[in-house]
């Protein structure tokens, strides 16, 4: 069996050291492989300009955020999956961060940005790839990915058990969506949101919490509720995964037919 779960939180915008000791204490007993954190946990998510978010931003291999988690990660012995503002030179991304007791794993750079996203972040430039862990293959995606089913498609042939999806949701489609996402590629998905607004000068926005575990076939295995911090975790069976057949004769993998999905590919 493997244990994978998630923090749902309430971060507060500019407030990085505040943020990242509320992960620690959070996660300071934790009994995990893998915990998955929402998007952009650190410096929270409703930047005004890019000036914004270059000052908050940092680079993973030289970021104390990341060594404190790594930190973590010896000391308990699991895996994090967090959402990170990355500058990396002139450039920022919103991203996903893999962390383990050997420190910084593999970087994911969001490819499909969300509204205003698209005036302070750079467009993710990383290909989606798996990274095994434990013997369990783990997809990477952020947030707004999950209005993409190419990501998950693409994730799950690439033999994904897990869709570790950190995330800031203020649409009510998602959650439920995620439950098709696992339907129709028979594997798990973490979704972590987090709660609570973004109180700023231009705006309040606020997040949908909600953050969910979900099985092969769109079982719905906990979810948490819409305005409270919660870390969960759930003993899961990656095997199950594995197996793609909804019928005998019907294979959800096997099946596919691309030579006639020309369009996906323009």
């Amino acid at each position: 069996m493997f244990r994978v779960g998630y923090f749902q939180f309430r971060p507060l915008f500019g407030r990085v050291e505040r943020n990242l000791n509320r992960v620690l204490a959070a996660l300071s007993d934790v009994r995990a492989d893998i915990v998955v954190l929402p998007e952009l946990p650190f410096t929270g998510y409703y930047f005004a300009t890019r000036d914004e978010v270059m000052a908050l931003a940092e680079d993973p291999a030289r970021s104390a955020t990341v060594d404190s988690l790594a930190r973590l990660c010896r000391q308990r012995d699991f895996y994090i999956v967090t959402g990170f503002a990355e500058r990396r030179h002139e450039k920022a991304y919103n991203s996903s961060l893999l962390i383990g007791p050997q420190g910084l794993v593999h970087t994911y750079r969001k490819l499909h940005l969300f509204n205003t996203e698209k005036d302070y972040f750079d467009a993710g430039d990383t290909p989606l790839s798996v990274q095994e862990l434990r013997g369990v293959k783990i997809g990477m995606m952020v947030c707004f990915d999950w209005a993409f089913p190419e990501v998950a498609r693409t994730l799950a042939l690439q033999g994904a058990d897990i869709l570790c999806h950190p995330a800031n949701l203020v649409l009510g489609f998602c959650q439920q969506t995620m439950l098709t996402r696992c339907l129709e590629n028979r594997l798990y998905a973490v979704t972590a949101n987090r709660h609570g607004p973004d109180l700023r000068p231009h705006g309040e926005l606020k997040f949908t919490g909600r953050s969910q575990v979900v099985a092969p076939g769109g079982k719905l295995l906990q979810r948490a509720p819409a305005r409270r911090d919660l870390l969960h975790v759930v003993e899961i069976d990656p095997a199950l995964a594995r197996n793609k057949a909804i019928t005998v004769r019907s294979d959800l993998i096997a099946d596919r037919r691309p030579q006639f999905y020309g369009e996906l590919a323009r």
